[in-house]
């Protein structure tokens, strides 16, 4: 039998570790490979042929691992382009020394848009390698699925934050405002899952371009009705121009992204110096969101194992490749929560960003739908038995730190 890579890219969750787990224990299970390498730091080190033997990793640490938040393999920013055949050839020499038939690459849309140009290059190469994709990100702004892997723990402790928070600040006769920034460079859909709580009284997304005077105006009538102002705001929030209202210029993070932060510090400050309150307060979730797992959702570890699990069964198919697993919108609401799994061209899953619905956004800053709260509850509902050591949930030891 031939072996197979597993490998992590992009920004880390809380579950990304559960898809890794999946994949080692489906083969524990039904080895269908002799060996489970795993790829440290990503695509970046691969190609330096930095590899981690995971085939026997004991039960009590694939247990561990499925709760370690981040990435335990290591993650990279590193873009694989198209017609860069150096790096084709390249990945290919090592895949070949280790007897490597199948990469799994977990990450998100640019992760992606790495299994489709990677399938698309050994079909036109004759190149006998496959590539299959797991899905994650935070941002749960990946199609054609219903929610990525990693969103819906984000979106719980982002819940759990907006509320802990809003009950601080409604202890204080002081007048202030409280702004809460979650991360979400082009889609609102942590921020809008912070409205679950029912502690939001104003919502700033993407989707929606801001507008500076019809948002003081907003915050000026919750502070004349109730003497607060509680609000979210995604980091990707933007005037109609295009230009993100967040305080600093927007660097690059390799991939020709925006890297952002300051949106909520950048609205604290305008509310204050329009005079609407005398002070503020700001918090920003950012990392903390992905990289938690004390407030893991329970639907999402189980599905992000799940589809580790579900990557490694279709991979026993010869021609399976270029594919990437995912769950399938749901078409009811109001039905019960019941996931349906489902494997789809990489091509479908890469390059597209799957924006909140503007359909499920309030007016005049005003929160979301109750269709949308419907879309959210499922997702964050449960909790996992996590396993605690000397206090602190346990994690493993990075295999990147090994």
């Amino acid at each position: 039998m031939a072996n197979c890579l597993v490998a992590q890219s992009g920004g880390p969750t809380a579950v990304i570790n559960a898809s890794l787990a999946g994949v080692i224990r489906a083969n524990q299970l039904n080895p269908v490979y002799d060996r489970v390498f795993g790829g440290i730091h990503g695509i970046e080190g691969v190609l330096e042929d930095k590899l981690f033997d995971l085939t026997d990793l004991p039960a009590r640490e694939i247990d561990i691992l499925k709760q370690t938040p981040s990435s335990a393999l290591g993650t990279c920013r590193y873009k694989l382009k198209r017609g860069n055949d150096t790096d084709y050839k390249r990945l290919v020499e090592v895949m070949d020394a280790h007897s490597i038939e199948v990469m799994f690459y977990i990450g998100g849309n640019d992760s992606m848009d790495t299994v489709d140009a990677l399938s698309e290059w050994a079909a036109a190469n004759g190149v006998a390698k496959r590539f299959i994709g797991i899905p994650k990100t935070v941002d749960n702004d990946l199609v054609p699925v219903d929610h990525c892997p990693g969103f819906p723990s984000a979106a719980k402790l982002a819940c759990q934050i907006t509320h802990a928070t809003r009950l601080d600040y409604d202890a204080y006769t002081r007048p202030e405002v409280f702004v809460l920034e979650t991360m979400g460079r082009d889609a609102g859909w942590l921020a809008a899952s912070c409205c679950a709580t029912g502690d939001v009284d104003l919502l700033v997304l993407p989707e929606v371009d801001f507008d500076k005077d019809a948002f003081l105006a907003q915050v000026q009538a919750k502070m004349d009705a109730t003497g607060e102002c509680y609000i979210v705001v995604s980091e990707g929030a933007h005037y109609a121009d295009g230009t993100y209202i967040s305080a600093g210029e927007s660097a690059n993070d390799g991939f020709a992204h925006a890297v952002l932060g300051g949106a909520a510090l950048t609205l604290k400050q305008m509310i204050v110096d329009a005079g609407i309150a005398p002070r503020g307060v700001v918090q920003d979730l950012s990392r903390a969101a992905r990289s938690s797992n004390f407030a893991q959702s329970l639907v999402d570890v189980t599905e992000a194992y799940e589809l580790g699990l579900s990557a490694h069964m279709h991979s026993a198919r010869p021609g399976f490749t270029g594919q990437v697993v995912g769950i399938a919108p749901r078409t009811d609401l109001s039905a019960p929560y019941n996931p349906v799994f489902f494997a789809g061209p990489a091509s479908q899953f890469a390059n597209f960003v799957r924006t909140f619905p503007e359909e499920w956004i309030l007016p005049d800053y005003q929160g979301i739908t109750d269709e949308a709260l419907a879309y959210f509850r499922p997702l964050i509902a449960g909790e996992p038995k996590i396993i605690y050591e000397n206090g602190m949930p346990a994690t493993i030891m990075p295999f990147n730190k090994r």
